[in-house]
Parts: C-alpha cells; structure tokens; sequence
C-alpha cells in the first residue's frame, strides 16, 4: 500500500481532487492545471495534518487532558514540543470505502471506545466534486451508550496562485479572534479584532509578513448562513473556502514552520480550517465564551460540511 493509503480521484469537468484513504485526506485539489491546494505525493508520508479530517475534535486539548461528568481522561500527546494533544484520533486511520463514483466517494472509519476517550464513533466522509467547488461533509454517529464529546474540522492549505503567499489577499470576515500563549498556543481570550494590523481583514488586503495561527470567529455569513474566506494572488487567481453554521469558528494559519524557508513547506499555503468548535473545547468550562462542543447522544449523530471552490 502506497504511504498515503488507497486514492481516489475524482473528475468533474476540468477539475480533480485526490482522496487518500489515510486520514480520510484531500491530496490534491486542482482546477484547469491549476492546484487549489498544497498538494503531497501518493507515496508520500503525509506531511503533518495537510488536508487531514480532524476528529473526534480538531485543534489542541491543552495539556491533553479534559473532564466528562466528573471523569477526568488524560489523551497522548500528539504535539509534544506544545504539550497537547492536537487535532484529533482518525487523522493516521485508513478509512474504508463505502461509496464510490466518478465524482464522489464516501469514507469511514471508526474510532474504537479506549481509555483516553472511551466512546465509540463511526465517523464517514464525503467528498463530492461539482461546478461549484469541492465539498466534504463529515457525519460522525455515536455507538456508545454515552453522550460523547465531539468536534471536526478540516485541515486544508489554500493556494491562491504562483506568488508568495506574502503578496496574496486574505477576505477575513471575523469579528474576533482568540488570544493565545506566544509559546503553547493555548487559548487566552476572546478579543476583536478591530484595528489589528495582525488580525482584521475583514476587508481584503495584502497577507505580507504577518504571522498567523489562532483561531476566529463571530464571522459574516450570508442570508442562507454560509461563511466565507477568500484568498487571491496579484495575478488574479484565487481560492475560497465557505461553511454552514455548523461551524461557529475557523483557524488561520500561515504555515510558518520552524525551520523556516528552509523547510518543504513553510509558508507554502495559507490553512483555513472551518470547525465546529474551538481550540480545547472539551474543556470548555474553563472559558467566558461558548466554545461550541457537542455532545452527541447515544445513536445519535452530527453533521458539517465545507467547500472549497476556485476564483
């Protein structure tokens, strides 16, 4: 089996998307020759979470640990040099098919009851290609006899076009963003964003030097409820990514990666990341604002979705 798992590709007009089964990921994503994605290769470890489905929750547990009815659970730490735990436990699952077409495929996987986090989930995505961009819905049912905590998100990095990502133009419409620890990125508190030169681009202006990992919310939606980030190059091109309510917030990354640009990768794509939640949302009591969790019932089941389409 190729390091990325089994691909699917999908076609529709001039546009293919790439789903490997690893993580249930988007490998690639292009448009007329054009990639809308960073993409990596199929034999090709799958570098970090690069277009990886985030659950059952997405972002950091801080410090990996959380409490459910007076219960208190300890997660491995999946981002050391931070100490939490980062972005979920089916990113390094390989889901299995359960629909596949020219222009859509459905992935699941489950997420077997274990000390950390004893429920059991069956999470399934779909990722379906049309004319207006790619969509993925992710469904995650619990087969516990308990409410389980949960949350997902995606894990894409938009490519705008051929220039530096310093020059293209981010459309923000976030009202707030969420303080952070400089060092851990540990949630602080909600702030607006009004008048930062780091952090409003509620109006479309240029990314330049600006370093970015937090997360936003509070954002503009339209009369149906859909969010909706741009980003463009000076060329022209652009990509944007939209969501439906629910998604209450979504990370901003600027791929900034500590090596550098000397490292693979640094800077190379902009991570926008609808989710459900918010960074260490299973500890949400800690917090002056609602972080979003969810608990789903038993037999129950919750639903997002997300597109991305080219400009």
């Amino acid at each position: 089996m190729a390091a990325s798992g089994t691909s699917y590709v999908l076609r529709a007009g001039e546009a293919e998307a790439i789903i490997a089964s690893v993580g249930a990921s988007l490998r690639s994503y292009r448009v007329g020759g054009r990639d809308l994605t960073v993409p990596y290769g199929e034999d090709e470890v799958r570098p970090g979470y690069r277009g990886a489905t985030l659950a059952p929750w997405p972002n950091r547990v801080v410090d990996g640990e959380y409490e459910v009815a007076g219960t208190r659970y300890k997660l491995a730490l999946t981002e050391p040099q931070r100490h939490h735990a980062l972005h979920g436990l089916v990113a390094w699952l390989d889901f299995e098919a359960v629909v596949v077409a020219a222009d859509h495929v459905t992935l699941a996987a489950t997420v077997v009851a274990q000390t950390a986090y004893p429920w059991t989930l069956r999470v399934e995505t779909t990722y379906r290609l049309g004319a207006d961009g790619l969509t993925q819905t992710v469904r995650a049912t619990n087969e516990s006899a308990d409410a389980a905590p949960f949350g997902t998100g995606p894990h894409p990095y938009l490519v705008a076009g051929s220039s530096p990502l310093d020059e293209w133009s981010l459309e923000l419409p976030a009202e707030r963003v969420l303080e952070v620890t400089p060092d851990r990125l540990s949630p602080i508190a909600l702030a607006d964003v009004a008048g930062s030169e780091r952090f409003d681009f509620r109006r479309p202006r240029t990314l330049g030097a600006v370093e970015i990992d937090h997360a936003f919310t509070d954002v503009s939606r339209s009369d149906s409820g859909e969010a909706t980030v741009r980003v463009t190059d000076p060329s022209g091109t652009g990509v944007a990514i939209s969501w439906g309510e629910a998604c209450g917030w979504v990370q901003v990354h600027t791929a900034d990666l500590p090596g550098g640009p000397e490292q693979p990768g640094h800077r190379a794509g902009l991570a926008v990341e609808p989710m459900t939640c918010a960074p260490d949302a299973f500890n949400a009591s800690r917090y002056d604002y609602d972080a979003g969790l969810i608990f789903i019932e038993p037999g129950g089941s919750s639903e997002a979705s997300w597109r991305i389409s080219p400009l």
